[in-house]
């Protein structure tokens, strides 16, 4: 099997504290071997074994790949006008997803791919190797049928988001709604996704409707995850928790019983600052989480209404900002964390055993991540073991 040495690695992020300092398991002057699609060695870089291939980073920082744990790229349209009201002082509501459900339900299978393909080459260009992918913008069974199944062309992290808003034709009938997605929409499209989210919110779906969708996706095959607590403190994080889902996402509004019910699960915290900047929403309070014990993931939520971003940096950069994180507990979270958030164990990590996703940066430190924001750091992709983006040489 073909092997590569990446060496002359200034800072390498392991994430395995046996393997360098502090949790990030941080190496300088560090090397790492891929044979294959797999990270088989890692250690000095003078003692670096002999490989097929040998790419010499002249100091250059050394991370896992960022795992994107949430992401909604199946959409048609634009709501560039949307976001500049609101940055004139209309706050956000959650029926603006409504502009997207009619541009999505006309748009063809190609439009929509392309569109994805667009995006999906995006966030890699910016670093993400596992990338999530929600449907919900399609409201049909037949809409959200197509919509897992092309995002099923680029990932197998595929999320059905049966109830994110009640579509227009349900109107003040959002129980007739959740009966429609559990008696078929479901049962259709479990086969071609992986996990089941909700949106429970006002605006959405309230504890009782969120938790009727979610039980029915579980008896599918599908893994929970729910979109809680993003606008108003309410019942998405304990239901959650309730259920045993793998993450709760935004989680800006959460009471301390909700913290410590958070703390005391296997649930991840999804933080999405990208949202929150461009909503003017309040920050997730991720001091208290982190403190508190709770596992913490970041996410850029790229969507065409609320977070038109696919780029993890800049969320790490508002999170260590905005947050109150440090730069070091953003990296994890960008990558340790949201593969924890998506129940992955072979990514989100540069050791031994684990997959070959890689991002060497232009800068010496990942905290260049944060300390320079907004500057594109990101040199070089390399995912299960191949380049997939290379920039120009600094």
């Amino acid at each position: 099997m073909p092997s590569t040495a990446l060496t002359a690695i200034g800072t390498l992020v392991t994430n395995d504290p046996a393997l360098g300092d502090g949790p990030l398991g941080l190496r300088r002057d560090a090397a790492v071997v891929f044979e294959d699609e797999t990270v088989v060695w890692v250690g000095d870089s003078a003692a670096a074994p002999a490989a097929d291939t040998g790419v010499d980073l002249g100091g250059r920082a050394v991370l896992p790949g960022f795992v994107e744990s949430h992401a909604h790229l199946v959409f048609a349209g634009d709501r560039a006008e949307e976001f500049a009201a609101r940055m004139a002082g209309r706050p956000y509501a959650a029926g603006g997803i409504r502009t997207t459900i009619a541009a999505t339900r006309a748009a063809s299978d190609d439009a929509l791919a392309a569109n994805l393909a667009r995006l999906f080459d995006e966030s890699v260009r910016a670093g993400s190797t596992t990338v999530e992918c929600k449907s919900g913008y399609g409201q049909t069974v037949a809409d959200e049928l197509r919509s897992v199944r092309i995002a099923g062309r680029f990932t197998g992290e595929v999320t059905l988001l049966a109830a994110h808003v009640p579509p227009p034709e349900y109107a003040g009938r959002a129980d007739d709604y959740v009966a429609m997605v559990i008696a078929e929409m479901i049962p259709r499209c479990a086969p071609h996704a992986r996990w089941i989210d909700v949106f429970c919110e006002q605006g959405a779906f309230d504890r009782d409707q969120a938790h009727a969708v979610l039980s029915a996706g579980i008896e599918h095959g599908l893994v929970p995850r729910v979109h809680g607590n993003q606008l108003h403190q309410g019942p998405g994080v304990r239901l959650a928790v309730e259920l045993g889902a793998a993450s709760v996402d935004h989680v800006a509004h959460v009471s301390p019983a909700d913290i410590d019910a958070l703390a005391g699960s296997d649930t991840v915290a999804t933080l999405l600052p990208g949202a929150d900047f461009c909503t003017r929403n309040s920050y997730p309070p991720a001091r208290a989480l982190i403190d508190a014990g709770v596992t913490v993931a970041l996410g850029a939520d790229c969507n065409p209404g609320t977070s038109y971003t696919t780029s993890l940096p800049f969320c790490i950069a508002l999170a260590v900002r905005e947050l109150h994180m440090t730069p070091d507990e953003a990296v994890w979270a960008a990558t340790a964390g949201g593969a924890k958030a998506l129940r992955r164990t072979d990514i989100g990590r540069l050791t031994p055993g684990a997959r070959a996703d890689a991002i060497a940066l232009g800068a010496p430190s990942h905290l260049h991540l944060a300390y320079r924001p907004g500057v594109p750091l990101i040199d070089r992709v390399w995912r299960a073991g191949a380049v997939v983006h290379a920039g120009l040489p600094r």
